[in-house]
Protein backbone atom coordinates (compact mmCIF):
# COMPACT_ATOMS: atom_id res chain seq x y z
CA UNK A 1 0.00 0.00 0.00
CA UNK A 2 1.48 3.24 -1.02
CA UNK A 3 2.30 6.09 1.43
CA UNK A 4 0.20 8.89 2.54
CA UNK A 5 0.99 12.18 0.69
CA UNK A 6 0.79 13.29 4.40
CA UNK A 7 -0.90 13.01 7.49
CA UNK A 8 -2.17 15.03 10.34
CA UNK A 9 -2.83 13.84 13.52
CA UNK A 10 -4.54 16.30 16.27
CA UNK A 11 -2.34 18.90 15.20
CA UNK A 12 -2.99 22.54 16.65
CA UNK A 13 -1.81 25.47 13.68
CA UNK A 14 -0.88 29.00 15.17
CA UNK A 15 -0.33 32.55 13.75
CA UNK A 16 0.96 34.71 16.65
CA UNK A 17 -1.39 34.29 19.65
CA UNK A 18 -4.02 32.71 17.77
CA UNK A 19 -4.97 29.50 17.20
CA UNK A 20 -6.48 28.79 13.35
CA UNK A 21 -7.10 25.28 13.40
CA UNK A 22 -7.52 22.41 16.56
CA UNK A 23 -7.21 19.19 16.99
CA UNK A 24 -7.64 18.57 13.54
CA UNK A 25 -6.43 15.15 11.85
CA UNK A 26 -6.47 14.16 8.24
CA UNK A 27 -4.87 11.78 5.77
CA UNK A 28 -4.65 12.35 2.06
CA UNK A 29 -4.07 9.36 0.01
CA UNK A 30 -2.43 9.27 -3.36
CA UNK A 31 -5.42 9.25 -5.70
CA UNK A 32 -7.56 11.65 -3.77
CA UNK A 33 -8.40 15.33 -4.43
CA UNK A 34 -10.21 16.98 -1.69
CA UNK A 35 -12.73 20.01 -1.30
CA UNK A 36 -12.36 22.62 1.83
CA UNK A 37 -16.16 23.60 2.42
CA UNK A 38 -17.61 25.96 5.30
CA UNK A 39 -18.48 28.83 6.34
CA UNK A 40 -16.70 32.19 6.30
CA UNK A 41 -13.65 31.72 9.12
CA UNK A 42 -14.20 28.19 9.35
CA UNK A 43 -10.24 27.51 8.90
CA UNK A 44 -10.14 26.45 4.78
CA UNK A 45 -7.68 28.87 4.16
CA UNK A 46 -5.90 28.08 7.45
CA UNK A 47 -5.78 24.02 6.62
CA UNK A 48 -4.53 25.28 3.34
CA UNK A 49 -1.62 27.39 4.81
CA UNK A 50 -0.79 24.35 7.33
CA UNK A 51 -0.66 21.85 4.20
CA UNK A 52 1.54 24.41 2.60
CA UNK A 53 3.50 24.59 5.59
CA UNK A 54 3.55 28.52 6.37
CA UNK A 55 1.57 28.19 9.66
CA UNK A 56 3.05 26.81 13.06
CA UNK A 57 2.17 23.20 13.85
CA UNK A 58 1.88 22.53 17.15
CA UNK A 59 0.43 19.14 19.76
CA UNK A 60 -0.09 15.88 17.85
CA UNK A 61 2.45 14.78 14.77
CA UNK A 62 2.50 15.56 10.94
CA UNK A 63 4.23 13.44 8.53
CA UNK A 64 4.78 13.82 4.57
CA UNK A 65 6.45 10.71 3.38
CA UNK A 66 4.79 10.94 -0.15
CA UNK A 67 5.76 14.21 -0.59
CA UNK A 68 9.44 13.71 1.02
CA UNK A 69 9.92 10.92 -1.68
CA UNK A 70 8.23 12.76 -4.17
CA UNK A 71 10.89 15.52 -3.53
CA UNK A 72 14.18 13.48 -3.48
CA UNK A 73 13.15 12.07 -6.76
CA UNK A 74 12.71 15.28 -8.07
CA UNK A 75 16.33 16.81 -6.70
CA UNK A 76 18.21 13.53 -5.83
CA UNK A 77 21.56 15.21 -5.49
CA UNK A 78 19.54 18.25 -3.49
CA UNK A 79 20.73 16.97 0.28
CA UNK A 80 18.27 19.43 1.49
CA UNK A 81 15.71 18.50 -0.80
CA UNK A 82 12.15 19.24 1.51
CA UNK A 83 8.65 18.18 0.78
CA UNK A 84 7.44 22.44 0.47
CA UNK A 85 9.28 22.18 -2.93
CA UNK A 86 6.93 19.93 -4.40
CA UNK A 87 3.61 22.28 -2.93
CA UNK A 88 2.29 24.88 -4.21
CA UNK A 89 -0.33 27.52 -2.72
CA UNK A 90 -2.56 29.73 -4.86
CA UNK A 91 -4.19 31.99 -2.12
CA UNK A 92 -6.38 34.91 -1.92
CA UNK A 93 -3.64 37.48 -2.67
CA UNK A 94 -1.64 38.20 -5.48
CA UNK A 95 1.91 38.17 -4.23
CA UNK A 96 3.28 40.46 -7.49
CA UNK A 97 6.20 42.58 -6.65
CA UNK A 98 7.92 45.80 -8.66
CA UNK A 99 10.61 45.22 -10.66
CA UNK A 100 13.77 45.96 -8.06
CA UNK A 101 14.10 49.90 -7.03
CA UNK A 102 10.10 50.29 -7.87
CA UNK A 103 8.69 49.57 -4.05
CA UNK A 104 5.60 48.59 -3.53
CA UNK A 105 2.62 48.29 -5.59
CA UNK A 106 -0.66 50.00 -5.05
CA UNK A 107 -3.91 50.50 -6.28
CA UNK A 108 -3.87 53.77 -8.83
CA UNK A 109 -0.45 52.41 -10.01
CA UNK A 110 -2.84 50.50 -12.38
CA UNK A 111 -3.56 54.01 -14.25
CA UNK A 112 -0.42 55.88 -13.82
CA UNK A 113 1.49 54.96 -17.18
CA UNK A 114 4.60 55.72 -16.17
CA UNK A 115 4.19 53.59 -12.31
CA UNK A 116 3.08 50.78 -14.55
CA UNK A 117 6.53 50.70 -16.65
CA UNK A 118 7.55 49.74 -12.70
CA UNK A 119 5.81 46.32 -12.72
CA UNK A 120 6.66 43.91 -14.54
CA UNK A 121 4.25 42.06 -17.76
CA UNK A 122 2.71 38.82 -17.68
CA UNK A 123 5.77 37.64 -19.96
CA UNK A 124 8.41 39.07 -17.54
CA UNK A 125 6.93 36.73 -14.50
CA UNK A 126 6.25 34.18 -16.36
CA UNK A 127 9.64 33.59 -18.04
CA UNK A 128 11.14 34.47 -14.48
CA UNK A 129 9.95 31.29 -12.65
CA UNK A 130 11.47 28.26 -12.60
CA UNK A 131 10.05 25.13 -14.43
CA UNK A 132 10.34 21.90 -12.09
CA UNK A 133 12.56 19.50 -14.16
CA UNK A 134 10.55 17.08 -16.29
CA UNK A 135 7.59 19.20 -15.99
CA UNK A 136 4.54 18.75 -17.95
CA UNK A 137 3.36 22.17 -17.78
CA UNK A 138 6.03 24.32 -20.20
CA UNK A 139 5.96 28.23 -20.83
CA UNK A 140 3.96 27.63 -23.91
CA UNK A 141 1.53 25.49 -22.51
CA UNK A 142 0.32 27.22 -19.53
CA UNK A 143 0.32 30.59 -22.09
CA UNK A 144 -2.10 28.78 -24.73
CA UNK A 145 -4.36 26.42 -21.56
CA UNK A 146 -5.25 29.65 -19.11
CA UNK A 147 -5.46 31.98 -22.32
CA UNK A 148 -2.71 34.14 -20.95
CA UNK A 149 -1.47 35.10 -24.53
CA UNK A 150 -3.14 38.48 -25.41
CA UNK A 151 -1.92 39.73 -22.12
CA UNK A 152 1.80 39.42 -22.16
CA UNK A 153 3.08 42.44 -22.83
CA UNK A 154 0.40 43.79 -19.99
CA UNK A 155 1.86 45.00 -16.45
CA UNK A 156 0.92 42.88 -13.70
CA UNK A 157 -0.97 45.64 -12.23
CA UNK A 158 -3.59 45.80 -15.18
CA UNK A 159 -4.97 42.46 -14.93
CA UNK A 160 -8.67 42.23 -14.60
CA UNK A 161 -9.29 39.82 -11.34
CA UNK A 162 -9.98 36.63 -12.81
CA UNK A 163 -6.66 36.99 -15.37
CA UNK A 164 -4.92 37.35 -12.14
CA UNK A 165 -6.28 34.58 -11.02
CA UNK A 166 -5.28 32.58 -14.24
CA UNK A 167 -1.73 33.97 -14.08
CA UNK A 168 -1.34 32.49 -10.84
CA UNK A 169 -2.56 29.21 -11.83
CA UNK A 170 0.18 29.28 -14.58
CA UNK A 171 2.88 30.26 -12.31
CA UNK A 172 1.62 27.40 -10.24
CA UNK A 173 1.50 24.91 -13.08
CA UNK A 174 5.10 25.81 -14.27
CA UNK A 175 6.48 24.27 -10.84
CA UNK A 176 4.35 21.30 -11.70
CA UNK A 177 3.62 20.79 -7.84
CA UNK A 178 2.84 17.21 -6.43
CA UNK A 179 0.31 18.67 -4.47
CA UNK A 180 -1.51 22.04 -5.63
CA UNK A 181 -3.61 24.00 -3.10
CA UNK A 182 -6.12 26.16 -4.24
CA UNK A 183 -7.99 28.71 -2.03
CA UNK A 184 -11.61 29.76 -4.10
CA UNK A 185 -10.23 29.38 -7.38
CA UNK A 186 -13.06 30.29 -9.38
CA UNK A 187 -14.54 33.32 -7.11
CA UNK A 188 -13.84 36.33 -9.95
CA UNK A 189 -13.79 33.74 -12.83
CA UNK A 190 -16.63 34.36 -15.67
CA UNK A 191 -19.27 31.92 -16.96
CA UNK A 192 -16.64 30.58 -19.53
CA UNK A 193 -13.54 30.05 -17.23
CA UNK A 194 -15.68 28.51 -15.08
CA UNK A 195 -16.91 26.18 -17.52
CA UNK A 196 -13.45 24.99 -18.37
CA UNK A 197 -12.33 24.80 -15.01
CA UNK A 198 -13.19 21.06 -14.43
CA UNK A 199 -11.62 19.93 -17.84
CA UNK A 200 -8.61 21.87 -16.71
CA UNK A 201 -7.92 20.27 -13.26
CA UNK A 202 -8.51 16.74 -15.12
CA UNK A 203 -5.35 17.74 -17.32
CA UNK A 204 -3.66 18.61 -14.03
CA UNK A 205 -5.00 15.26 -12.13
CA UNK A 206 -3.67 13.72 -15.17
CA UNK A 207 0.20 15.03 -15.40
CA UNK A 208 0.47 13.58 -11.62
CA UNK A 209 -0.98 16.60 -9.09
CA UNK A 210 -3.31 15.83 -6.17
CA UNK A 211 -5.12 18.70 -5.65
CA UNK A 212 -6.96 20.48 -2.57
CA UNK A 213 -9.25 23.50 -2.74
CA UNK A 214 -11.16 25.61 -0.91
CA UNK A 215 -14.68 26.08 -2.51
CA UNK A 216 -18.65 26.48 -1.71
CA UNK A 217 -20.54 23.48 -1.57
CA UNK A 218 -22.39 24.28 -4.07
CA UNK A 219 -18.84 24.14 -6.71
CA UNK A 220 -17.19 21.28 -5.87
CA UNK A 221 -15.88 20.22 -9.25
CA UNK A 222 -16.44 16.57 -10.69
CA UNK A 223 -12.02 16.16 -10.20
CA UNK A 224 -13.10 16.06 -6.56
CA UNK A 225 -13.18 12.45 -4.24
CA UNK A 226 -13.56 13.24 -0.71
CA UNK A 227 -14.97 16.64 1.13
CA UNK A 228 -14.00 18.00 4.30
CA UNK A 229 -16.24 20.45 6.11
CA UNK A 230 -15.12 23.06 8.85
CA UNK A 231 -15.94 24.48 11.75
CA UNK A 232 -14.70 26.93 14.34
CA UNK A 233 -10.93 25.63 13.02
CA UNK A 234 -12.14 22.21 13.36
CA UNK A 235 -13.07 19.40 11.21
CA UNK A 236 -16.91 18.26 11.57
CA UNK A 237 -17.13 15.48 8.86
CA UNK A 238 -15.35 14.30 6.07
CA UNK A 239 -16.14 11.68 3.26
CA UNK A 240 -16.36 10.73 -0.12
CA UNK A 241 -17.61 13.83 -2.98
CA UNK A 242 -20.13 11.26 -3.79
CA UNK A 243 -22.33 10.95 -0.38
CA UNK A 244 -21.40 14.66 0.55
CA UNK A 245 -24.46 17.08 0.92
CA UNK A 246 -24.73 20.03 2.10
CA UNK A 247 -26.20 21.65 4.94
CA UNK A 248 -29.00 24.59 4.22
CA UNK A 249 -27.29 27.71 5.41
CA UNK A 250 -28.84 29.35 8.57
CA UNK A 251 -31.52 31.84 7.64
CA UNK A 252 -29.59 35.39 7.97
CA UNK A 253 -30.80 37.83 10.20
CA UNK A 254 -32.81 40.70 8.57
CA UNK A 255 -31.63 44.34 8.72
CA UNK A 256 -33.44 47.13 10.85
CA UNK A 257 -35.73 49.61 8.84
CA UNK A 258 -34.79 51.71 11.30
CA UNK A 259 -31.40 50.85 11.56
CA UNK A 260 -31.05 51.89 8.03
CA UNK A 261 -33.01 54.39 7.84
CA UNK A 262 -30.97 56.49 10.75
CA UNK A 263 -27.85 55.53 8.64
CA UNK A 264 -29.15 56.94 5.54
CA UNK A 265 -32.35 59.31 5.75
CA UNK A 266 -33.96 59.43 2.38
CA UNK A 267 -33.26 62.96 0.75
CA UNK A 268 -34.13 64.12 -2.90
CA UNK A 269 -30.97 63.95 -5.45
CA UNK A 270 -28.65 66.32 -5.85
CA UNK A 271 -27.96 65.84 -8.81
CA UNK A 272 -29.56 64.98 -12.82
CA UNK A 273 -27.02 63.18 -14.25
CA UNK A 274 -25.07 60.89 -12.14
CA UNK A 275 -23.19 59.66 -15.54
CA UNK A 276 -22.63 60.41 -19.11
CA UNK A 277 -20.45 58.30 -21.15
CA UNK A 278 -20.32 59.75 -24.28
CA UNK A 279 -18.30 57.34 -27.60
CA UNK A 280 -16.03 56.75 -24.68
CA UNK A 281 -12.91 55.23 -26.29
CA UNK A 282 -9.93 53.54 -23.99
CA UNK A 283 -6.82 52.04 -24.91
CA UNK A 284 -3.35 50.74 -23.63
CA UNK A 285 -1.18 50.25 -26.68
CA UNK A 286 -2.45 48.64 -29.40
CA UNK A 287 -4.77 47.25 -26.99
CA UNK A 288 -8.37 48.70 -27.07
CA UNK A 289 -10.11 47.91 -24.18
CA UNK A 290 -13.84 50.64 -24.81
CA UNK A 291 -14.97 51.34 -28.25
CA UNK A 292 -17.39 53.99 -28.41
CA UNK A 293 -18.88 53.18 -25.36
CA UNK A 294 -22.33 55.19 -24.60
CA UNK A 295 -23.73 55.09 -21.09
CA UNK A 296 -26.38 57.09 -18.72
CA UNK A 297 -27.25 56.70 -15.15
CA UNK A 298 -29.79 58.73 -13.38
CA UNK A 299 -30.70 59.11 -9.66
CA UNK A 300 -32.34 56.07 -8.26
CA UNK A 301 -31.06 53.69 -11.12
CA UNK A 302 -29.86 50.23 -10.61
CA UNK A 303 -27.46 48.23 -13.22
CA UNK A 304 -25.66 45.49 -13.47
CA UNK A 305 -22.64 45.48 -15.24
CA UNK A 306 -21.53 42.55 -17.17
CA UNK A 307 -18.75 40.55 -19.27
CA UNK A 308 -15.95 38.53 -19.45
CA UNK A 309 -13.09 38.78 -17.85
CA UNK A 310 -11.16 41.68 -19.16
CA UNK A 311 -14.13 43.00 -20.95
CA UNK A 312 -13.29 46.29 -19.80
CA UNK A 313 -15.44 46.49 -16.26
CA UNK A 314 -12.73 47.24 -14.38
CA UNK A 315 -11.95 50.38 -16.80
CA UNK A 316 -15.39 52.02 -16.90
CA UNK A 317 -15.66 51.96 -12.69
CA UNK A 318 -11.88 53.38 -13.05
CA UNK A 319 -13.19 55.99 -15.22
CA UNK A 320 -16.44 56.78 -13.11
CA UNK A 321 -14.00 57.06 -9.76
CA UNK A 322 -11.47 59.35 -11.47
CA UNK A 323 -8.59 57.24 -11.25
CA UNK A 324 -8.15 56.60 -14.58
CA UNK A 325 -6.12 59.58 -16.23
CA UNK A 326 -7.63 58.84 -19.99
CA UNK A 327 -10.79 60.41 -18.67
CA UNK A 328 -9.70 63.84 -19.56
CA UNK A 329 -9.70 63.47 -23.36
CA UNK A 330 -13.33 61.49 -23.34
CA UNK A 331 -16.55 63.07 -23.30
CA UNK A 332 -17.71 62.25 -20.07
CA UNK A 333 -19.92 63.59 -17.56
CA UNK A 334 -19.85 62.78 -13.54
CA UNK A 335 -22.58 64.52 -11.15
CA UNK A 336 -23.71 66.84 -13.75
CA UNK A 337 -20.16 68.35 -14.89
CA UNK A 338 -18.10 67.26 -17.29
CA UNK A 339 -14.45 65.87 -16.66
CA UNK A 340 -11.65 69.10 -17.20
CA UNK A 341 -13.55 71.42 -15.83
CA UNK A 342 -11.39 72.10 -12.68
CA UNK A 343 -13.35 69.27 -10.56
CA UNK A 344 -10.88 67.63 -8.04
CA UNK A 345 -10.73 63.48 -7.56
CA UNK A 346 -11.76 64.32 -4.29
CA UNK A 347 -15.02 66.36 -5.48
CA UNK A 348 -15.70 62.79 -7.78
CA UNK A 349 -14.65 60.52 -5.09
CA UNK A 350 -17.04 61.71 -2.07
CA UNK A 351 -19.67 61.09 -4.15
CA UNK A 352 -18.60 57.18 -4.72
CA UNK A 353 -18.88 54.50 -2.71
CA UNK A 354 -16.80 51.90 -4.32
CA UNK A 355 -15.81 48.27 -3.85
CA UNK A 356 -13.53 46.23 -5.90
CA UNK A 357 -11.01 43.27 -5.79
CA UNK A 358 -8.55 44.93 -6.59
CA UNK A 359 -8.95 47.59 -4.13
CA UNK A 360 -9.01 45.02 -1.67
CA UNK A 361 -5.94 43.34 -3.08
CA UNK A 362 -3.81 46.50 -2.48
CA UNK A 363 -5.62 47.65 0.46
CA UNK A 364 -2.93 48.12 3.40
CA UNK A 365 -3.49 45.41 6.36
CA UNK A 366 -2.07 47.11 9.24
CA UNK A 367 -4.90 49.28 10.19
CA UNK A 368 -8.19 47.69 12.24
CA UNK A 369 -11.46 47.15 10.43
CA UNK A 370 -13.02 49.37 11.94
CA UNK A 371 -10.13 51.59 11.02
CA UNK A 372 -10.49 50.43 7.46
CA UNK A 373 -14.14 51.23 7.76
CA UNK A 374 -13.54 55.11 9.35
CA UNK A 375 -10.87 55.83 6.11
CA UNK A 376 -13.66 56.04 4.06
CA UNK A 377 -15.12 59.76 5.00
CA UNK A 378 -11.52 60.76 3.81
CA UNK A 379 -10.72 58.46 1.09
CA UNK A 380 -7.61 57.68 2.66
CA UNK A 381 -6.07 54.26 2.75
CA UNK A 382 -4.70 54.87 6.53
CA UNK A 383 -5.77 55.17 9.39
CA UNK A 384 -6.48 58.55 9.68
CA UNK A 385 -8.03 61.01 12.55
CA UNK A 386 -11.65 60.38 12.90
CA UNK A 387 -14.62 62.01 14.87
CA UNK A 388 -16.68 60.69 17.35
CA UNK A 389 -19.45 60.64 15.15
CA UNK A 390 -17.50 59.10 12.51
CA UNK A 391 -16.45 56.21 15.05
CA UNK A 392 -20.23 55.90 15.88
CA UNK A 393 -21.03 55.79 11.94
CA UNK A 394 -18.72 53.34 11.12
CA UNK A 395 -19.40 51.34 14.21
CA UNK A 396 -22.95 51.21 13.52
CA UNK A 397 -22.35 50.23 9.25
CA UNK A 398 -20.03 47.07 11.09
CA UNK A 399 -22.83 46.27 13.51
CA UNK A 400 -25.36 46.13 10.78
CA UNK A 401 -23.49 44.13 8.39
CA UNK A 402 -22.82 41.56 11.20
CA UNK A 403 -19.23 42.40 11.76
CA UNK A 404 -19.13 44.37 15.40
CA UNK A 405 -16.73 41.56 16.66
CA UNK A 406 -13.89 42.30 14.21
CA UNK A 407 -14.25 45.80 14.46
CA UNK A 408 -10.55 46.02 16.67
CA UNK A 409 -8.86 43.12 14.57
CA UNK A 410 -6.23 43.85 11.80
CA UNK A 411 -8.09 43.56 8.84
CA UNK A 412 -5.52 41.41 6.96
CA UNK A 413 -5.91 38.92 10.25
CA UNK A 414 -10.02 37.89 9.45
CA UNK A 415 -11.34 36.27 6.70
CA UNK A 416 -11.22 37.25 3.36
CA UNK A 417 -15.20 37.49 3.21
CA UNK A 418 -14.80 39.94 6.46
CA UNK A 419 -12.34 42.09 4.46
CA UNK A 420 -14.70 42.29 2.15
CA UNK A 421 -17.58 43.31 3.48
CA UNK A 422 -15.30 45.79 5.93
CA UNK A 423 -14.52 47.26 2.22
CA UNK A 424 -18.38 47.80 1.39
CA UNK A 425 -18.81 49.38 4.83
CA UNK A 426 -16.13 51.79 3.74
CA UNK A 427 -18.32 52.73 1.02
CA UNK A 428 -21.55 53.21 2.57
CA UNK A 429 -19.80 55.47 5.60
CA UNK A 430 -20.62 58.98 3.56
CA UNK A 431 -24.15 57.96 1.87
CA UNK A 432 -22.34 58.54 -1.55
CA UNK A 433 -25.36 58.98 -4.47
CA UNK A 434 -23.82 56.18 -6.43
CA UNK A 435 -22.28 52.96 -5.45
CA UNK A 436 -20.41 51.13 -7.55
CA UNK A 437 -20.06 47.71 -6.18
CA UNK A 438 -17.65 45.48 -8.27
CA UNK A 439 -18.05 41.73 -7.43
CA UNK A 440 -19.03 42.70 -3.99
CA UNK A 441 -20.10 38.98 -3.12
CA UNK A 442 -17.17 37.30 -3.85
CA UNK A 443 -15.71 34.77 -1.38
CA UNK A 444 -19.24 35.17 1.05
CA UNK A 445 -20.47 32.05 2.22
CA UNK A 446 -23.97 31.21 1.87
CA UNK A 447 -25.27 33.36 5.15
CA UNK A 448 -22.94 36.45 5.04
CA UNK A 449 -24.12 36.70 0.81
CA UNK A 450 -28.11 36.27 1.88
CA UNK A 451 -27.84 38.39 4.86
CA UNK A 452 -25.46 41.27 2.28
CA UNK A 453 -28.61 40.87 -0.12
CA UNK A 454 -30.74 41.83 2.21
CA UNK A 455 -29.17 44.59 3.07
CA UNK A 456 -28.56 46.31 -0.57
CA UNK A 457 -32.08 46.07 -0.74
CA UNK A 458 -33.44 47.59 2.38
CA UNK A 459 -30.96 50.60 1.19
CA UNK A 460 -32.32 50.66 -2.39
CA UNK A 461 -36.17 50.98 -1.09
CA UNK A 462 -35.43 53.28 1.27
CA UNK A 463 -33.34 55.67 -0.78
CA UNK A 464 -32.33 56.90 -3.81
CA UNK A 465 -29.11 55.61 -4.26
CA UNK A 466 -28.02 54.67 -7.60
CA UNK A 467 -26.07 51.06 -8.11
CA UNK A 468 -23.78 49.46 -10.62
CA UNK A 469 -23.07 46.09 -9.46
CA UNK A 470 -20.81 43.59 -11.06
CA UNK A 471 -20.35 40.10 -10.78
CA UNK A 472 -20.20 36.63 -12.80
CA UNK A 473 -23.01 34.96 -11.11
CA UNK A 474 -26.40 36.10 -11.91
CA UNK A 475 -28.01 34.50 -8.47
CA UNK A 476 -25.72 37.78 -6.53
CA UNK A 477 -27.53 40.16 -8.52
CA UNK A 478 -30.03 42.23 -6.64
CA UNK A 479 -34.05 41.81 -7.09
CA UNK A 480 -33.37 45.96 -7.25
CA UNK A 481 -31.44 45.92 -10.47
CA UNK A 482 -33.57 46.39 -13.54
CA UNK A 483 -30.96 47.58 -15.84
CA UNK A 484 -28.20 45.89 -17.29
CA UNK A 485 -24.67 47.04 -19.63
CA UNK A 486 -23.26 44.25 -21.21
CA UNK A 487 -19.23 44.56 -22.31
CA UNK A 488 -17.84 42.29 -24.50
CA UNK A 489 -20.64 42.74 -27.26
CA UNK A 490 -21.30 45.74 -29.08
CA UNK A 491 -20.66 48.95 -27.00
CA UNK A 492 -21.44 51.66 -29.54
CA UNK A 493 -25.17 52.74 -29.26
Amino acid sequence: MPAPLLALDHVTARHLDRVLLADLSLRLEPGQHWALVGPSGAGKSALLAALAGQVLLTGGWAAYPGLEAAARQRHPTDPLASWRQVVRLVGTRAPFRARPGGGPLYYQQRYEATAAEQVPTVREHLLAQANAPGSAWTYARVVDRLRLGHLLAQPLIQLSNGETKRLRLATALLRHPVLLLLDTPLAGLDVASRADFDALLAEIAAAGTTVVLATAPGEIPVLVTHVAELAAGQLVRTGPAASYRPLAPPAPPLPEAAALRALWPATPPAFTTLVKLENVTIRYGERVILDRLNWEIKPGERWALLGPNGAGKSTVLSLLTGDNPQAYSQRITLFDRRRGTGESIWDIKRRIGYVSPELLQYFPGQPTCLQAVVSGFADARGPGRPTPAQLATAHAWLGVLHLAGYAAQPLRQVPASVQRLCLVARALVRNPPLLLLDEPGQGLDGTQQSSFRAVLEALCAASPVALVYVSHYAEDIPRSVTRVLRLGEAQAG
